[in-house]
């Protein structure tokens, strides 16, 4: 009898774990994208330019993930945006995680030129 419940437990007990492993992901790249948008942010709100920017910012997010740099007189903002595969065979969608990051651009900073 012990050994049918186990065989019943154990392949939930299993998803379970595979779901909090997935979760504990998907918050560690959450934070990453936000940790590289806010950097990106303030170099951009410092003057730097967007190219230097977004180099900054994809050194720091997760492989893989797409950034997106505005600069005007007054704000900047920033982007970054990745998707989270689910473990292999579990036949869940993937997760798309995104970090927005604004400052202030400071005095004397001037708007990146039109390309």
């Amino acid at each position: 009898m012990a050994t049918a419940e186990i065989a019943v437990a154990l392949p939930a007990l299993v998803l379970v774990t595979v779901l909090a492993l997935w979760a504990v992901a998907v918050a560690s790249t959450h934070m990453s994208c936000v940790d590289a948008a806010r950097a990106g942010a303030r170099a951009a709100a410092r003057g730097e330019s967007l190219d230097a920017v977004r180099a900054l910012v994809s050194r720091s997010a997760p492989q893989g993930a797409t950034v997106a740099v505005q600069r005007d007189a007054e704000r900047v903002q920033v982007t970054v945006s990745t998707a989270v595969r689910p473990p292999a065979m579990s036949g869940l969608p993937s997760l798309d995680v995104q970090a927005h990051a604004e400052a202030e651009t400071e005095p004397g900073t001037p708007p990146e030129p039109a390309a």
